[in-house]
């Protein structure tokens, strides 16, 4: 069999970040995985969700999966699976067909669904043996199996926890643990590190890195944009077409040349959506006191100068997420229809939320401790922390969903504990999890917390239709809610929270799970709600979406360890070693240096 070798990029573990490194993996020349014009459609007469799908995805390798929502990633999971049938072409899985031959690959992959089917009542050993009796796996082997998959997963000693009380990161690795019962040939992750935080993140692809150097072949379907960097290998869908298919730094190159940085004193976000409907311009974000922007293909710098000084504007390295963007065509150019419906509020500035010495207890565990800080009005202030720190905690501290076990939360002056429902009625909150009725449809959802939030007569039909308006939600009204793309149930989730016209935004984690695209639009949104006087929380793990916040509050092990502008945190953590830290960088890099000052007070 030949081989060839192929430089990879790595986790670098020494900086406890996602970065590039060069290794060596060896490739198979015989495909794991070969499609030959593949088609899947759901309904007749709509458009195909893969459409004459030609790819190879060989062994020894991590081939990522990216494309916007709908795009056809998990379709194409669930096909080389073997859990749905196309519609027409071929699919070869380890050389055989999964339609007519599933017992011949069934032991040799292991499949993590986007939602991995843990069972929450049962303790983590107990979904090992499950996975183990579905895959034949008895005897003396399953219990090397089983020792093999703790130790590789750190979960030893949670091994009696049931798997609803493991933190976010832990159920990612539990589900990896369950997909590895087998040991298989081939690894199909459909967005395994969706809701991780940034550490919990490094640890699953180390995991998954050590598996590929054991020959293991990895299809890492994924939302992070900086983890298709760090595959061999990358197939982009667009609408069901694949739009490239072969190495990420062969479509960043599409971009060198194109990528600038401008340093902006003030008014970052009015600067941005001014920039963004420039034609010159394909993609913009901001990056801590920086806005970084994309040109389109044959226009020149001259393009973006009228946005800053000359000297403050510099050309920077491409990003993978800079080619994707500008390959998909680029940002719409239109201003938030959503905060163009809005009002704007009427304030003399001040603080919005105040929360002093926040504690909540359960039972003998303090999940929230001590956590003092306080937000002004028009602010994006971040709740950031690892998975099970407490910042959801806090979160619902504030939002008035749980009541704290010692300490005070106030919403524009208003005290939770003496009246809650004014509070209430001030703020809208979208949750971390889709949490509006999934049996109901669009319509019935907008009109239900319309109801809740005490909206009568023309000014709840009026506040209705704006947000079926500005959320482009027009073709879904009679849709079941739980049917929705994640995008679209996004859109429907923020109307919800929006239409009564709320002081403050809380968004727990609002983006979670959807495409670079989405994201900037919803980012477009919360902008243009912040310049009409709202008042935004917002917690994430996309660190690049910490950049747009003014100020960070970092949460963990229940205090809050740094509260600071995003350039004021990642200064702090400046070194030798890391002379121009990112977002997730200075997130990792505080997190270690609070353990290290435990560590030497014990």
């Amino acid at each position: 069999m030949n081989t060839m070798n192929q430089s990879s990029p790595r986790v670098n573990a020494g900086n406890g970040a996602l970065s590039q490194s060069v290794g060596t993996s060896s490739r198979s020349s015989l495909p794991l995985v070969e499609t030959t014009g593949l088609v899947k459609s759901f309904r007749e007469g709509a458009a195909p969700a893969l459409d004459h799908l030609d790819t190879r995805v060989v062994g020894g390798a991590i081939t990522g999966l990216a494309g916007p929502d709908g795009a056809g990633k998990t379709t194409l999971m669930r096909l080389l699976a073997g859990l749905l049938l196309p519609t027409a072409g071929s699919i070869r899985v380890l050389g055989f067909d999964p339609t007519t031959q599933p017992e011949e690959i069934r032991s040799r992959i292991g499949y993590m669904p986007q939602r991995f089917g843990l069972y929450e009542d049962l303790s983590v050993m107990q979904n090992l043996q499950l996975y183990a009796e579905l895959r034949g796996i008895i005897g003396e082997e399953r219990q090397a199996s089983f020792d093999r998959l703790l130790t590789f997963t750190d979960l030893k000693r949670f091994q009696e926890r049931k798997a609803g009380a493991l933190s976010g990161g832990m159920k990612q690795k539990l589900g990896l643990a369950c997909a590895l019962v087998s040991k298989p040939d081939l690894l199909l992750l459909d967005e395994p590190s969706v809701g991780v935080d940034p550490i919990s993140r490094r640890d699953l692809w180390k995991m998954v890195q050590d598996l590929v150097g054991e020959g293991i072949g990895v299809i890492w379907s994924t939302a992070y944009l900086d983890e298709v960097e760090l595959c061999d290998a990358v197939i982009l869908l667009h609408e069901g077409k694949k739009i490239f298919d072969g190495p990420p730094k062969e479509l960043t190159d599409r971009v060198r040349s194109r990528t600038f940085q401008l340093l902006v004193a003030n008014n970052r976000r009015k600067i941005l959506a001014d920039a963004l409907r420039s034609p010159a311009v394909v993609d913009g974000v901001v990056q801590g006191d920086h806005i970084r922007l994309v040109l389109k293909e044959g226009s020149s710098q001259e393009g973006i100068e009228q946005f800053a000084d000359d000297r403050h504007l510099r050309a920077v390295a491409p990003r993978f997420e800079d080619a994707f963007v500008d390959t998909l065509g680029g940002l719409p150019k239109e201003e938030s229809l959503v905060a163009s419906t809005m009002p704007h509020l009427e304030h003399d500035g001040g603080t919005v939320i105040d929360a002093h010495d926040l504690t909540k207890r359960f039972g003998h565990f303090v999940a929230t401790d001590r956590v003092t800080f306080s937000v002004n009005r028009s602010e994006i202030f971040g709740l950031l922390g690892p998975n099970g720190a407490g910042k959801s905690t806090t979160f619902k501290m504030l939002c008035g969903l749980l009541k704290p076990s010692s300490g005070t939360a106030r919403i524009v002056g208003i005290d939770f504990r003496k009246s809650g429902s004014a509070a209430r009625n001030r703020i809208g909150y979208m949750a971390q999890k889709f949490s509006l009725y999934g049996d109901l449809t669009v319509q019935q959802n907008l009109d239900f917390f319309s109801g809740v939030y005490g909206l009568q007569g023309k000014r709840r039909s009026s506040a209705i239709d704006r947000m079926i308006h500005a959320f482009g939600l027009e073709n879904h009204l009679g849709n079941a809610s739980g049917q929705l793309p994640l995008g679209f149930k996004q859109r429907l989730a923020m109307a919800c929270a929006l239409m009564h016209e709320p002081d403050v935004l809380f968004l727990d984690e609002p983006t979670s799970g959807v495409d670079p695209i989405t994201r900037r639009q919803f980012w477009l949104h919360i902008n243009g709600l912040v310049e009409k006087g709202v008042t935004v929380m917002v917690t994430t793990h996309f660190m690049d979406e910490a950049e747009y916040c003014d100020r960070i509050g970092l949460v963990y092990r229940g205090k809050l360890i740094a509260l600071d502008t995003p350039d004021a945190l990642k200064r702090s953590v400046k070194s030798a070693d890391l002379s121009d830290p990112t977002m997730e960088e200075t997130f990792i890099r505080i997190i270690q240096r609070f353990d290290t000052a435990n560590e030497n007070k014990k």
